[in-house]
């Protein structure tokens, strides 16, 4: 199911910048564009919307003024040349704050914030035949050459860092995108997974072994940094001794 978006923002070229990004992501559709509050108010009495981008300083009433009428109000991304709205911003639970010009990279973070808080708090419980409930697995976006692609977490087995770029390696094949792995280990839930080196991630479950030094994933060795040692033993709920602790 793709995800509903509308755009709020007086500026022509703002729309379109913001555009152009959502147009890039797959699972996004955007069902509106308003250049002022009062368009977008009935966007929302008339159509689902699952995510705002939303401009501050429009004609009528603001952005902020805006957000504090909605009772029920979508998750929204505010989109602005002003910083000093920032703490307002945040106090009504905005998923990030974006300041103009918003580059590709810094959408895609607020993207993926918008993702983790929607899996964090969904309600939404798909039925199996046997009467079973399953939540929609989580996923990730990342920018791989000229597309954006979605990562499912529960396919990840590590990740590994080289310079500017890491290599994601998952149970399919493997992701090579531009960032760093500070970066990237911000956009992964630190319950499923560890960082066990400077240059490598790992996903908690996937590990089928570790030692004092190493963690063995699927098909693949990988080091424990010296300085993750006792964090690494810390998460994997390890007491005991291992030789060469």
């Amino acid at each position: 199911m793709k995800t509903k978006c509308i755009i709020v923002d007086d500026e022509p070229l703002a729309r379109e910048l913001i555009r152009g990004h959502v147009e890039k992501l797959e699972n996004f559709e955007i069902v509106a564009e308003c250049s002022d509050a009062m368009k977008a108010l009935n966007v929302l009495r008339e159509k689902q919307v699952d995510l705002m981008f939303m401009d501050i300083q429009m004609p009528q009433i603001t952005g902020i003024e805006f957000l504090k009428t909605l009772k029920h109000p979508p998750k929204v991304i505010i989109t602005t040349a002003y910083r000093e709205y920032a703490l307002e911003g945040f106090e009504l639970d905005a998923v990030d704050y974006l300041l103009k010009p918003i580059t590709f990279e810094r959408f895609l973070k607020a993207i993926n914030k918008f993702y983790q808080i929607s899996q964090e708090e969904m309600q939404v419980l798909v039925g199996s035949p046997t009467g079973e409930k399953a939540v929609e697995e989580a996923y990730i976006y990342v920018k791989e050459n000229k597309r954006v692609v979605k990562v499912l977490l529960s396919e990840i087995k590590y990740i590994e860092g080289l310079s500017e770029y890491v290599q994601i390696f998952t149970d399919k094949r493997k992701i090579v995108t531009k960032t760093s792995m500070s970066q990237m280990e911000e956009k992964l839930p630190p319950e499923n997974f560890l960082r066990i080196h400077k240059s490598f991630i790992v996903s908690i479950t996937k590990i089928e072994a570790f030692t004092a030094n190493t963690v063995e994933v699927p098909g693949k060795e990988l080091p424990i940094g010296r300085s993750y040692k006792n964090a690494v033993l810390s998460a994997l709920n390890f007491t005991g001794s291992i030789t060469g602790v």
